[in-house]
């Protein structure tokens, strides 16, 4: 079985956090400390891109926590204290390591809406609550997850004494949890808040594709840079990519094909539907019902995963399809985004309270393409289903 160290924010047994990750632990610790004796909830929000390190960091302050709340005594003994994730896929690896360490309890893990509901059933306050991805928190009800409230944030700081959150406004994916500064602003007026910002990129392993990326999905197509220690090139097909991907899947291991939500897809439905680029036409995931990441499952290097099922994990290769919503505008040299070309019709349902709803779904779109392009730790290889933007992306690449 794969060590899970691998492709999510565990850290191996032998490795250590960075400066700035250690930095931001003794933070969380000291927020801790320090405003748990006081009467009113505070909150403290981390923010950092895809790749920064912020679950790692969340993953080893909730552990000190926890091994504090059970101990036999002490400030912190006795409290009780939860960590959400909205996250399927993120949720089943928080409650794989509650199942190695004595210190975590199964229980200590939950998604949002069960918390909520259940907190406020019971009419009590969890002591310090920590949300990771809070991103994906949700901005609007969602009868499919129980969810009949407004902002789960909300819910949660009325529930908590301490709440410590990680947020990326770069990683919305959907209407139902579009977050705007100004949104997070008006939430958390009324608590005192203390930000924290991670800069590092821990992930990509090279700072000019980082910033190449960056560039990408504002817009701005830039010459390749072409690093030693990173492999990153453009692909005329689809083929030739996936064989390099399968080449290195069996050199190194977690490589794997991952694509834009531009080619039709069911949830819950038994049907095989395809993703194509060039010649190549392979299937999209599906529900991953296993207790094992997407990428770790040896089956799926013959597949093309989404953000559902790579969002928050690491590829050491990753082979990026950029759909038909992707184009080029020759005249401004610039990307463009086609809305009605995405298929992923769940991120774009109504949002009446949303002012410019077309800018929130060129913005969701974006994201997207920035969370697939910052998978992978040694390689990316691009293909662009787009006749346009497939030749600028060649011609940068000269």
């Amino acid at each position: 079985m794969p060590d899970l160290a691998q492709s999510t924010f565990i850290l191996p047994q032998d490795a250590a956090l960075t400066s700035a990750q250690a930095a931001l632990k003794q933070h969380i610790h000291d927020f801790i400390t320090t405003n748990y004796p006081t009467s009113q909830t505070h909150l403290l929000i981390i923010s950092g891109d895809a790749g920064s390190g912020k679950s790692v960091v969340l993953d080893a302050a909730f552990a000190q926590l926890q091994q504090a709340a059970r101990a036999d005594s002490g400030p912190l003994a006795g409290t009780d204290n939860k960590l959400l994730v909205n996250h399927n896929e993120m949720l089943k690896i928080y409650k794989e390591i509650a199942g190695t360490k004595a210190y975590f309890h199964k229980k200590d893990f939950m998604k949002p809406t069960p918390f909520i509901n259940a907190y406020r059933k019971a009419g009590k306050k969890a002591d310090i609550v920590f949300i990771d991805e809070d991103h994906l928190l949700l901005t609007a009800p969602d009868p499919y997850n129980n969810f009949r409230d407004t902002n789960q944030l909300a819910d949660i700081l009325h529930l908590a004494k301490l709440v410590v959150l990680v947020f990326d406004f770069h990683q919305l994916v959907k209407l139902k949890s579009f977050w705007t500064p100004a949104l997070l602003k008006r939430m958390t007026r009324d608590y005192p808040v203390t930000h924290y910002r991670l800069t590092e990129q821990m992930r990509v392993g090279d700072a000019a594709v980082n910033r190449w990326i960056d560039q990408f999905v504002r817009g701005r197509i830039a010459p390749l840079p072409q690093p030693a220690t990173f492999d990153f090139r453009i692909f005329a097909d689809g083929q030739p990519m996936y064989q390099l991907i399968q080449q290195r899947d069996a050199a190194v291991g977690l490589s794997r094909m991952i694509a834009t939500a531009d080619y039709p897809f069911t949830v819950l439905d038994n049907k095989t539907w395809y993703v194509t680029a060039g010649s190549l036409r392979l299937p999209w995931d599906k529900i991953n019902f296993t207790d094992r990441p997407w990428a770790q499952r040896p089956e799926t290097l013959h597949e093309v995963g989404s953000i559902y099922t790579i969002q928050g994990f690491d590829l050491n290769y990753a082979g990026v399809i950029l759909g038909p919503s992707l184009g080029y505008d020759k005249q401004r040299d610039r990307l463009t985004v086609n809305l009605a070309q995405y298929q992923d019709k769940e991120a774009f349902k109504k949002r009446p309270d949303l002012a410019d709803t077309q800018d929130a779904k060129a913005a969701i779109m974006m994201n997207a393409v920035n969370i697939l392009l910052k998978r992978a730790k040694h390689g990316l290889y691009l293909y662009a289903a787009d006749p346009a933007l497939r030749e600028r992306l060649l011609e940068a690449a000269k």
